[in-house]
């Protein structure tokens, strides 16, 4: 078809180019070079014999750096490529081959596209490949898929926590209004400590925000009612989730019934570092001071079970809870491998 100004237009299927009656054929080829350049697209030409006819584009590991250019492709894939070829020339159908390719930092992956090229009479009359680098798009799925399955470790991680706070809360709880208002505390405790889980890309938490966090949440200004001193490891999530839950049981008990409960009350947090064979451990103490008759130490409930029982066990530590003589002392230990140092 030739439009008003002289111009062809050759039409298919899936394009519409104007063409210059003199140079569009040589603009065209500059274009569609320049294309395939900028999009790190090479291009092969063969006739049925397997001769190359011509190669643009070319570079490694297609191509080696010698003037000869020949392929510098792995055996086992270049026979790969070879074998898909003849089967293209024999049935006319395209074939689409992932490559992978083997350097010193990794594997170079690859997207090989071997098309038919048909004459007038509909004979295959040479064979055209086209070869796409995909090595950062895979390396992208790789990523994708292991965080989805870290994701997937972690969510059943935290269900199972979640559903031994039920169970556990179930257990010692007076009613359906007391389990309630329980577990939703402890949801919220573990969704705090989550938060800072996650705002770190998993990697865990700084202990003293942490502490703050969930001191802040029941005892107002934690810079008034909480007195921290000590080191600042960064805990690992699992470390994170558990001491926070530990940290929460102690935080609304002494809310209930200790140093909290009174307007100048104030709790004290010491944390310490200390070399033993099997590396640094973490020796967390949480000191207040309560009432004479705020001896609750013979009425089990979750939150003495948790502070004593699941948090330690989880953390494979240790762990006392001591009330007498006006004094409420709750040691954890942690050790190395829940948490690392600045």
């Amino acid at each position: 078809m030739r439009s008003r100004t002289g111009d062809v237009k050759e039409s298919t299927s899936d394009e519409v180019i104007a063409l210059h009656p003199a140079e569009s054929g040589m603009q065209l080829g500059r274009a569609l070079l320049h294309a395939l350049h900028n999009a790190g697209i090479s291009v092969l030409y063969q006739d049925r014999e397997m001769k190359t006819v011509w190669a643009r584009n070319m570079r490694a590991p297609w191509a080696s750096d010698s003037a000869e250019g020949v392929s510098i492709l792995p055996a086992a894939q270049a026979d790969r490529i070879s074998a898909a070829k003849r089967d293209v020339t024999a049935s006319g159908n395209p074939q689409r081959l992932e490559i992978s390719v083997p350097v010193e930092d990794g594997i170079r992956w690859f997207q090989v596209w071997i098309d038919a090229d048909h004459g007038d009479g509909g004979t295959v009359q040479g064979v055209v490949t086209t070869m796409v680098e995909t090595t950062e798009q895979k390396r992208r799925e790789q990523t994708l898929t292991t965080l989805l399955r870290e994701v997937s470790h972690r969510s059943k991680n935290l269900l199972a926590i979640i559903q031994s706070i039920a169970t556990q809360t179930g257990r010692y709880s007076d009613g359906i209004g007391d389990f309630l208002t329980r577990f939703r505390g402890r949801l919220q405790s573990l969704a705090s400590s989550q938060d800072l889980v996650t705002s770190s890309n998993w990697r865990g938490a700084a202990l003293r925000e942490l502490i703050s966090g969930q001191v802040g949440r029941y005892g107002g200004d934690p810079v008034r009612s909480l007195r921290f001193q000590g080191a600042n490891p960064y805990l690992n999530p699992n470390a994170a989730l558990h001491i926070g839950l530990a940290m929460h049981e102690l935080a609304v008990n002494s809310v209930s019934y200790g140093a909290l409960s009174r307007p100048d009350g104030f709790v004290e947090v010491t944390a310490k570092l200390t070399a033993v064979d099997a590396g640094t451990s973490l020796s967390l103490t949480w000191a207040e001071a309560i009432g004479a008759n705020d001896n609750r130490r013979s009425e089990k409930r979750f939150g003495s079970v948790a502070l004593e029982r699941v948090v330690p066990a989880s953390l494979n530590g240790t762990a006392t809870l001591e009330i007498a003589a006006g004094r409420l002392e709750y040691r954890l230990v942690v050790p190395h491998g829940n948490f690392e140092t600045e």
